[in-house]
């Protein structure tokens, strides 16, 4: 089983390039952060953890800026988003975005995606909260069009565009692992579209159970990465047990002294492990 770190990068956390640094000299093998482009102040979409919504929501740094950062300072850690909400991202601009964080990254990047769970930020992209899931599935199918096609085009209900160059195109063949986050009502988009599940913080009983109702959906074995672990050993050894391809520890957003700390902590675990 693979060992990365789950984050919000943020205006007061440790920067990127001092981040990517140390998790690459502490031999973990991935970085996925998470991304909100705003937090609108009336809010009434619920925080999905309950309570207040945590100060990092409003302080989240671009995803693909911080990550361009951490991918020139390394040269193995994978480098993706954790998630990218394409409901409100326009496909071609993000199409553009993956493609060169792959082909910066000498083709490390991985695009975990999402649909989100705050309708206000949504709302504010001009996206319907109500059709979120058929937006971005077909935002997705543009985007591997973008990717997959010298002269590349798209007609649907919410995209539509007559054939374009885009350039540049990824590195990885055919286009840069998608992983698709959510819970089940995001396993048809992981059959149809995804390379992997990434899976949220789901302890390993209930990951157990998941994991076997996505596979007998798509009829093959998914990989699966669960994001924002706990630091526990038994908690690791159930998911290796599950045969979870990788673990992402939550790194809380603190500056650099505190972030070594915790990275240290990490590692101490994972070297304990075996």
């Amino acid at each position: 089983m693979k060992f990365g770190i789950s984050t919000f990068i943020t205006d007061r956390s440790i920067r990127p390039a001092p981040l990517g640094q140390a998790l690459e000299e502490r031999g973990f093998d991935s970085l996925f952060i998470a991304e909100h482009s705003h937090i609108p102040v009336s809010r009434e979409s619920a925080y999905p953890g309950g309570g207040e919504l945590p100060d990092i929501y409003y302080r989240t740094l671009d995803p693909f800026v911080a990550l361009t950062a951490v991918a020139t300072v390394t040269e193995r850690l994978l480098v993706g988003t954790g998630i990218a909400l394409v409901a409100q991202r326009d496909p071609i601009h993000t199409a553009k975005e993956v493609a060169s964080l792959d082909l910066v990254s000498g083709g490390r990047a991985v695009f975990g995606i999402g649909v989100g769970w705050n309708r206000e930020e949504m709302a504010n992209h001009g996206t319907n909260p109500a059709v979120r899931g058929r937006l971005a599935n077909e935002r997705l199918r543009a985007m591997i069009e973008l990717w997959t096609k010298e002269q590349a085009e798209f007609h649907g209900e919410f995209v539509d565009f007559d054939p374009v160059f885009a350039w540049p195109k990824p590195v990885q063949q055919p286009h840069p692992p998608i992983y698709v986050g959510g819970g089940q009502g995001a396993f048809p988009r992981v059959v149809e579209l995804g390379d992997a599940w990434l899976a949220n913080s789901l302890p390993p009983k209930v990951l157990g159970e998941r994991m076997k109702e996505l596979r007998a959906l798509a009829g093959r074995d998914v990989p699966v990465t669960v994001y924002a672990v706990p630091d526990d050993a038994e908690t690791i050894e159930a998911y290796a047990e599950l045969g979870v391809e990788r673990v992402q520890f939550y790194l809380p957003s603190d500056p650099e002294p505190a972030a070594l700390a915790h990275l240290d902590r990490f590692a101490e675990l994972v070297a304990r492990l075996g």
